[in-house]
């Protein structure tokens, strides 16, 4: 394990996370849930979950998005801040709630067929 860390919070800093250890590079998701509670689409590295650390886990409010998987969010300001399926070890974290620099890069866009009318994706990353 690499010895990296990343710290990271909501809004109203009610929610601080220490992440150690290397991210995954950044994908960005443009499906239907991922734009409606953001308001645009995620953009999320991830962790191992032991990775984690949570500090104002009581501020922290899960909503089940779907029969398997849920959305972490801050009760007080309403950052979005995790995404989680249920049978993975691991926690998508967005990776506009990390401290910068991060280091990250985008990797490339999941979910394209659902993307906003709104914008186009010109950066050359893949598409799925």
């Amino acid at each position: 394990m690499s010895d990296e860390i990343h710290t990271g919070s909501c809004l109203c800093g009610g929610i601080k996370m220490k992440i150690s250890g290397q991210l995954r590079p950044v994908v960005a998701c443009h499906c239907t849930q991922c734009r409606k509670q953001s308001g645009h689409y995620y953009a999320a590295t991830n962790a191992p979950d032991e990775a984690i650390e949570i500090e104002g886990a009581e501020k922290l409010k899960w909503y089940m998005s779907s029969d398997d998987a849920k959305r972490g969010f801050c009760s007080e300001c309403g950052s979005a801040l995790f995404w989680k399926h249920d049978k993975d070890d691991f926690t998508s974290i967005l990776a506009g709630c990390l401290d910068m620099p991060t280091g990250l890069k985008l990797e490339k866009h999941i979910f394209v067929a659902d993307k906003g009318d709104y914008y186009d994706l010109t950066d050359g990353l893949p598409q799925t």
